[in-house]
């Protein structure tokens, strides 16, 4: 076989650019995941103090200690601990909470489902008003048109993206639950109580989404396909949504992943607000209570829940434009 036939050969071999592309994303992915449980392992080593008793309290004996931290392997070496705390990973066993001595992996179970509604609840929120909205400024201060209302419109989503979600919380909780009774100030109980906390992890991102979509649609409308659209007299309504729309999608997928990740990050003030049932209320409970195996399952759930959403983004963008896979992103 000549050398020239075996190297057309090996190079007809070679994966397609979408399936490269999942490879990249995917040892990426695994590289992250990687760092994230080692970094977390580290965590409970790292920390001041004794964990086992800051949790049991300074009247524990030394004996209870002792038989505590043999029961959650503490008194190992720390190869023998994360060989342990890796090979659990891989069966659903993040280890034993310190105070409650439930599975940490039950704990989060519990918890994960109330913690996820109300952020993916805000992210359709996100998604449904601030593409809109940014659509709608850029199509209203278009070609340097309406100025005051442009400043108006930037100088309102700045202010309003700059508020904490932790501030929000407790403003929409003094007017909408104390003050007008419209809704209950705490707990999870019925539809009405997901408005408040709900609204308090979208309304900042809304603006900050919203301001982005503006510029990209003002760019958006520059574009040759734009001028294309306009001089065959379509309507202003099918030039915008058939033209305009789907190019304003792709980054607009991409910063709404990323939005959700910060979402996820925001429950645990805004849970501990609303005094919400979810994992932020929990991990601040455990720092509390310092219950450090717990606290170190729950940092690895929402750290691999935001590796996982960017690679889901990655993906649902590649699908959405293929070229982004055969330019290495």
């Amino acid at each position: 076989m000549s050398t020239s036939t075996l190297t057309a050969r090996i190079a007809g071999a070679r994966p397609g650019p979408w399936t490269a592309f999942l490879l990249r994303r995917t040892g990426r992915l695994g590289v992250s995941l990687a760092a994230l449980v080692t970094a977390s392992f580290a965590m409970i080593h790292f920390v001041p103090g004794d964990p086992v008793r800051g949790a049991l309290g300074i009247a524990a004996t030394p004996e209870a200690v002792a038989t505590r931290e043999h029961a959650l392997g503490l008194d190992r070496s720390l190869p023998s601990q994360y060989r342990h705390f890796v090979t659990g990973l891989f069966h659903g066993d993040l280890g034993e909470s310190i105070t409650t001595r439930m599975p940490v992996s039950d704990l989060i179970g519990e918890r994960l489902p109330a913690t996820m509604e109300i952020a993916l609840a805000a992210f359709v929120l996100v998604m449904l008003v601030a593409i809109p909205l940014g659509m709608a400024a850029a199509v209203y201060t278009r070609n340097g048109r309406r100025r005051r209302g442009e400043l108006a419109f930037i100088g309102t989503t700045g202010a309003i993206s700059a508020i904490p979600e932790f501030l929000l919380a407790v403003g929409l909780t003094s007017v909408f639950a104390v003050s007008l009774g419209w809704f209950p100030v705490a707990l999870r109980d019925g539809p009405d109580s997901y408005v408040l906390p709900v609204l308090a992890l979208s309304i900042a991102p809304i603006a900050s989404l919203a301001r982005i979509v503006r510029v990209e649609a003002l760019r958006v409308f520059e574009a040759d396909y734009m001028r294309t659209a306009r001089a065959k007299r379509l309507p202003a309504r099918l030039v915008y949504l058939r033209h305009a729309l789907p190019n304003l999608l792709t980054s607009s997928l991409t910063l709404g992943g990323l939005l959700l990740g910060g979402l996820l990050a925001g429950t645990v003030l805004v849970e501990n607000v609303f005094a919400w049932p979810g994992l932020g209320m929990t991990i601040v409970q455990a720092i509390i209570q310092k219950d450090y195996p717990l606290v170190q399952g729950v940092v690895l759930v929402y750290g691999a829940a935001a590796l996982l959403i960017n690679f889901a983004v990655d993906c649902a963008v590649a699908l959405a434009d293929p070229k982004s896979t055969i330019r290495g992103s």
